[in-house]
C-alpha cells in the first residue's frame, strides 16, 4: 500500500499542472495508463486562447465563449476562465514555455472558428506536443513527485469499500493496476485528482489517443459523483478522412489561416450554414459537413488551401505539411486535403464546484473529464488547454487552503481498514475475442445512432442495446481477472450509456445535441443535464 498527500490520475496538461502546483507543499503520485505523453494534450494542435492581443480583452473572450457554447455556457465559470486565463499563460511563458512570435517578436496569434479576435498562442502547428513534453520535462525534475507509467486507476476507495454499509461520502486515493507486473496496489491519498481526459473512444472514428476511454468519469459516476451535460460530445469538423488511429487532426487554424472547405464539386458550401462561414463555431461546420455528405453521399468532403502562399503555408503548418507529404503523399499547397467529423471533446463530464471539488470529498476533477460550466453546448476552440491551466492551479489552491485547515486529518483513521483488492476468477481464453466483439458493437451503436445528428427513435434502439451489452460486459467483469483492456471496456461502456442517456433526458437541439425531433435553441439557459449517481439502471432483487 502507497500513502501520498496527492494521488493525481491522468497526466495530460491538467494533471501535470496540478502536480507541478501540489509539489510545492506535499507529496505527488501521478499515475498515468501508458506513457506519460500518450494525452490528448499531446495531439492538441491548435493552441491555448487567451486575451493577450494589445486590441483584445477577456470580456470578448468571454462574448464569443458564450456565443459557442449555444446559451449553456456557465458565465461566471467562463469569467474565471478569460481573466485567469491570461494569468496563467503569461505564468507559463515566465517559466520558460515558447510560442510561436513574429519577425518583430510579438506573439503570432492565431485565430479560430467561433473567435472574433486572433488570440490562439500557438507552437506551430502541435502546440499540445511542446506544453506536453515542457511539463513533463519540468516534473521530472522535482523529487516529491513519483510518475508510475503503465498504472491504470481502477476504482476509487470510498467508505463502501471498508464497509459496504456506510454511505459513500470521502475518497481516500484509489486501487490502481500495475500494468507491468499484473497486479492491483492501492494507492491511499488524502487527496485524489482525476484528470484523465474525454470519452473519444466510445466512436469508431475520433482524433483522441487509445487511453480517452473515459475511466474518470466512468469511476467517479460508480464512485457517487453526478455527472453533468455528457450529450455534449464535439465532433471535429476536419480530421483527415484515413484509417490513421487515432484521426489526424487537421486544425481548426487551417480555416483561420483561410482554407475552404469544397464539396467534390469544388463549391464552397460553409454560406449556405453560417454568415461566418468556415470560421462558425464547430458544432455548426460540423453538422454542416454532415449534411453535405449525407447529401452526396460521398465520404469526405475538402479542406483548400492552396489559393494561399506555399511557402506561408507550410511555414504556419509544417507538422501537417510533412505528414501527409511523407505518410500520405499529399502536397497541401498543390492539392486539397480530404477531411471528416470524428469524435474530438466531451463537453460534459464530472460535476464540479468553480475549484475543481466533486460531490465526494478529497475528490477533485480538472480538465476535460470535469465539468464545470465552461463549455456549455459546444467548447470554443483552443478553450481546452486553456481551462486545463486554469482549474488545475484552482484545484490547487484550494487543497492548499484546507491542508493548511487540517482537513485532510479527519480520514487518517479510515486508512488502515481499506481492504486489498479481491482477485476474482481466472482469466478466460476467449477474453479478447469478447472484448473485441463488444468494443465493436459499441461503436457501431454510438456511430450510427448518437452521431452528430440524432433523434428519439434512434436514441431509443441504442439505449436498449446499450443496456444489453452493459449486463453483459459487466458480468464478464465480475467472473474475470482484472486487465486494462478489460477495465477499459467497463468504462466505455458506461460513458456510452451516460452519453445516451443525456441525450434522450434534453428535449430540445442545442449546440452539439441535435435531434430532428426538436427545434433548434442557443438562448441562454441553465437548464443543465445531470444524472444522479446509482440512479440507472436499476439493480436486480
Amino acid at each position: 500500500m502507497k500513502h501520498t498527500d496527492f494521488l493525481v490520475v491522468g497526466s495530460g496538461i491538467s494533471g501535470l499542472i496540478f502536480a507541478l502546483k501540489a509539489s510545492k507543499f506535499g507529496q505527488v503520485i501521478l499515475v498515468t495508463k501508458r506513457s506519460l505523453d500518450e494525452t490528448s494534450t499531446y495531439y492538441a494542435q491548435g493552441g491555448i486562447a487567451a486575451a493577450v492581443g494589445e486590441t483584445d480583452d477577456p470580456r470578448k473572450h468571454l462574448e464569443d465563449t458564450l456565443t459557442a457554447g449555444a446559451g449553456l455556457c456557465d458565465p461566471h465559470a467562463v469569467e474565471i476562465l478569460v481573466n485567469e486565463g491570461v494569468d496563467r499563460v503569461n505564468e507559463l511563458m515566465e517559466c520558460g514555455m515558447e510560442f510561436t512570435r513574429k519577425s518583430d517578436g510579438s506573439l503570432d496569434l492565431g485565430r479560430e472558428g467561433g473567435h472574433g479576435k486572433s488570440r490562439v498562442l500557438h507552437a506551430d502547428d502541435f502546440t499540445g506536443r511542446e506544453v506536453e513534453n515542457f511539463l513533463i520535462d519540468r516534473l521530472k525534475k522535482i523529487t516529491s513527485v513519483m510518475i508510475l507509467e503503465n498504472h491504470m486507476a481502477i476504482d476509487l476507495i470510498t467508505e463502501h469499500q471498508i464497509n459496504p454499509s456506510l454511505p459513500k461520502e470521502n475518497v481516500y486515493g484509489a486501487y490502481v493496476l500495475n500494468d507491468t507486473e499484473d497486479k492491483i496496489e492501492i494507492i491511499r491519498a488524502h487527496y485524489t485528482v482525476l484528470a484523465t481526459g474525454g470519452t473519444g473512444r466510445v466512436y469508431p472514428f475520433t482524433t483522441n489517443p487509445k487511453v480517452a476511454t473515459g475511466d474518470g468519469i466512468a469511476m467517479a459516476y460508480r464512485a457517487g459523483c453526478r455527472v453533468r451535460n455528457m450529450e455534449f460530445v464535439q465532433f471535429h469538423p476536419t480530421a483527415f478522412f484515413s484509417d490513421r488511429d487515432p484521426a489526424f487532426l487537421i486544425t481548426e487554424a487551417m480555416r483561420g489561416f483561410g482554407g475552404y472547405l469544397r464539396n467534390r464539386e469544388g463549391e464552397r458550401f460553409m454560406e449556405k450554414y453560417h454568415p461566418d462561414k468556415e470560421l462558425a463555431p464547430r458544432d455548426i461546420v460540423a453538422r454542416a459537413i454532415d449534411s453535405e455528405l449525407k447529401r452526396t453521399g460521398d465520404d469526405y468532403v475538402y479542406l483548400d488551401v492552396t489559393h494561399r502562399n506555399a511557402d506561408e503555408t507550410i511555414a504556419h503548418f509544417p507538422n501537417i505539411y510533412r505528414t501527409l507529404k511523407e505518410e500520405f503523399h499529399i502536397d497541401i499547397t498543390r492539392e486539397m486535403i480530404p477531411v471528416v467529423p470524428a469524435a474530438h471533446y466531451q463537453c460534459g463530464g464530472i460535476l464540479t464546484d468553480y475549484d475543481g471539488r466533486t460531490d465526494l470529498d478529497f475528490l477533485y476533477a480538472v480538465g476535460e473529464t470535469a465539468s464545470t460550466g465552461i463549455h456549455g453546448g459546444n467548447r470554443l476552440a483552443s478553450n481546452s488547454l486553456l481551462e486545463g491551466l486554469v482549474f488545475a492551479d484552482r484545484a490547487a489552491r484550494d487543497i492548499q487552503k484546507r491542508l493548511e485547515a487540517g482537513e485532510h486529518s479527519v480520514k487518517e483513521k479510515n486508512h488502515g481498514s481499506i481492504p486489498e483488492w479481491i482477485k476474482k476468477s481466472t482469466r478466460y481464453f476467449e477474453e479478447w475475442t469478447l472484448i473485441k466483439h463488444d468494443k465493436r458493437e459499441i461503436h457501431n451503436l454510438m456511430r450510427d445512432y448518437v452521431g452528430i445528428v440524432r433523434s428519439d427513435l434512434r436514441l431509443q434502439r441504442a439505449i436498449r442495446r446499450i443496456n444489453l451489452i452493459y449486463e453483459e460486459i459487466n458480468d464478464f467483469y465480475s467472473r474475470s481477472i482484472v486487465t486494462r483492456k478489460v477495465a477499459e471496456l467497463r468504462n466505455l461502456v458506461l460513458v456510452a450509456q451516460l452519453i445516451i442517456r443525456s441525450s434522450l433526458d434534453r428535449k430540445e437541439s442545442r449546440g452539439l445535441h441535435y435531434s430532428l425531433d426538436y427545434p433548434e435553441k442557443r438562448d441562454p439557459s441553465r437548464e443543465d443535464t445531470v444524472l444522479e449517481p446509482n440512479s440507472y439502471p436499476k439493480k436486480k432483487n
